[in-house]
């Protein structure tokens, strides 16, 4: 097989390339810059625990050593505190979690780090990992597909021919892989903008994020929010009006002097600037995710930002979603349908996020009219900005999938757990094949479904002792019967699971289905779902992936007349009737790349 090809450099697309490495598929990464990030202070993300946790088992070690975890929130309107939420700094936190003092679990903390630590980190995993090759200097021109591959074409300083078994549009918000593929990218434009400062300073709330809606001083807006970084760098947002105010160098200097002199008691602390920029953010979501063997992926799919939702963690959701999917397809485990799953789950994710936020916009962002009468709903529009900045509720907590195709059929042995069907498990702390103790995220990835059994006790045996008693003999025979690669693991306790329950989970981490004990033909049948049915038997023209070039210059692009099931379709094919599928894509104007620049800063 051929490895896949990834357009696009930029976090998301790293992170799939080493995401499909975990799971033995080779990629080429076709990187259109020179592969120097710049660093910029001001572009930063906010990974939730799920993402978080996805990028550190990927390898990327400035993850851990720098980005922060956030010790807590607060949430301020006017000159009163509203809410104040500390998080769980270690491995204990819940994503499901609540408000109230007497909670068991306190929520996962967020992790803020620079973009360009983030894509520094990523990179320096990726030149540890022999599967993925890294190109830069490459920008597509051409996309072609046949029955067994894709055909790509870079111009560059020498122009290439690549072959792939499938190819990811990674590449932003003006993807030119969406746009060779001739699919709509309907959505809003400029739906937030904001004022940003990166800066070194002291604040009063030293590890804590805040967000302050209308501050009681003039001159800084309507919403503020500061989110602290390492070495006591903070990142300020301004929200601006929706009119396209004109933020002078002298009008942020002021912002800042005003904001921090209302924080600090009156007084302006000394402070350090390290950056600024103004961020425009987008809304919008591409028609088609799938065309064939060529799929989109981030920002080529999706815009998303506003009221604190956060694009980047989107886009690796997105890939978590797709990594295991392409890699059974390309290890021939799967069906070729187990793919369209892809655009079925996660685009339907994304479309009600980008509805709820569309919704609640007007209210929160409009002036006058019943918010400023009614009791009460003041109070409800800070709840609906707490839920988008800690990534909870629809907003933003992570997403499940309970009517995607993939769902298992329903059986009389199911039973319920505190996990609903195609949610999130929870990262419980479960004993390895091996026996060691590790945590349910660490086994994820691995294109293989964990098979968890509740098995309240075992923590305190030798793995000798009950590994080959009770359920487990069974278990095991069950386990590797399926029709795909599986691990069993044993945890003390699952929430909401009666004890001897069997869960099995994607390697995703959704859960699949939880079974009252071992049943064998219901696992069988809830596994074959997972993997979207039978596969389908190789084409005898496959051939072995070679990655010492990844590029053949004496491959020519297929027929271009050629219409077999792996062409797009004319309509979807710009250019003239039997043209191929390439284009030539223009420079960009200066006020669409700030625009694409900012788009993915949140």
């Amino acid at each position: 097989m051929d490895p896949v090809i990834i357009v696009g450099a930029g976090p998301v697309g790293l992170a799939l390339s080493l995401a499909l490495a975990a799971q033995g598929v080779p990629s080429v990464v076709l990187d259109e810059t020179s592969g120097k990030e710049e660093p910029r202070p001001a572009r930063t993300v906010v990974l939730r625990a799920d993402t978080a946790a996805l990028v550190e088992r990927l390898g990327c070690a400035t993850v851990r050593d720098e980005g922060l975890r956030w010790v807590g929130w607060r949430g301020m309107r006017r000159g009163r505190q509203l809410r104040q939420v500390a998080f769980d700094l270690g491995l204990g936190g819940t994503e499901e979690w609540s408000e109230d003092p007497a909670s068991p679990a306190s929520p996962a903390a967020p992790l803020h780090i620079t973009q360009h630590a983030l894509a520094r980190g990523l990179r320096d995993a990726i030149g540890r990992e022999p599967l993925v090759r890294l190109v830069t200097d490459s920008r597509l021109d051409t996309v072609e597909q046949d029955r067994t591959g894709v055909t790509a074409h870079t111009r560059g300083p020498d122009g290439t021919w690549w072959r792939g078994s499938h190819l990811v549009g990674c590449d932003g918000a003006r993807s030119t892989v969406r746009k060779l593929l001739g699919v709509r990218f309907p959505g809003r434009t400029a739906v937030e903008r904001h004022a940003v400062a990166a800066l070194r300073t002291e604040l009063p709330w030293p590890g804590e994020s805040l967000l302050h809606r209308q501050p009681p001083w003039r001159g800084v807006g309507e919403e503020v929010t500061a989110r602290p970084l390492p070495d006591g760098v903070w990142r300020i947002d301004w929200l601006l009006p929706p009119r396209g105010e004109l933020v002078t160098p002298d009008a942020l200097v002021a912002r800042i002097r005003e904001t921090l002199a209302g924080w600090c008691d009156g007084s302006t602390p000394p402070y350090e600037l390290l950056d600024t920029g103004v961020h425009t953010l987008h809304h919008r979501l591409a028609r088609r995710w799938r065309v064939d063997r060529v799929l989109l992926a981030g920002d080529a799919a999706h815009l998303l930002g506003a009221i604190g939702t956060q694009g980047l963690d989107e886009g690796l959701r997105d890939i978590d979603n797709l990594a295991w999917k392409l890699a059974l397809t390309w290890h021939r485990s799967a069906p070729d349908a187990l793919l369209d799953s892809y655009q079925s789950e996660r685009r339907t994710a994304i479309a009600a996020r980008l509805r709820t936020a569309d919704q609640a916009l007007p209210a929160l962002r409009g002036a006058g009219g019943l918010r400023t009468y009614l009791p009460g709903v003041m109070r409800g529009h800070d709840a609906l900005l707490t839920d988008g900045h800690l990534g909870r509720g629809p907003l933003g907590a992570s997403p499940a999938y309970p009517h995607s195709p993939l769902a298992a059929p329903f059986t009389e042995g199911m039973v319920p757990v505190g996990t609903p069907l195609g949610a999130p498990v929870e990262d419980v702390r479960v004993t390895a094949p091996d026996g060691t103790t590790v945590r349910l995220r660490d086994r994820l990835g691995q294109a293989r479904l964990l098979v968890l059994l509740v098995a309240p006790g075992t923590g305190v045996w030798e793995r000798r002792h009950w590994r080959s008693a009770g359920l487990m003999p069974r278990l095991e025979e069950a386990a590797e019967a399926l029709p795909v690669a599986s691990e069993v693991l044993v945890t003390d306790a699952y929430p909401g699971a009666p004890a001897h329950a069997v869960l099995l989970v994607r390697p995703d981490g959704h859960l699949v289905a939880a079974f009252a004990g071992v049943r064998p033909e219901e696992l069988h049948a809830a596994a074959e779902a997972a993997r979207g049915g039978a596969p389908q038997p190789p084409h005898p023209t496959d051939t072995p992936a070679d990655l010492s070039s990844g590029a053949s210059s004496d491959v020519p692009p297929p027929d271009p007349t050629d219409t077999s099931p792996g062409t797009p379709p004319e309509k979807e094919r710009p250019g003239k009737p039997g043209a191929p599928l390439s284009a030539e894509v223009p420079a960009p104007a200066e006020v669409s790349r700030e625009q694409d620049r900012t788009a993915d800063v949140h």
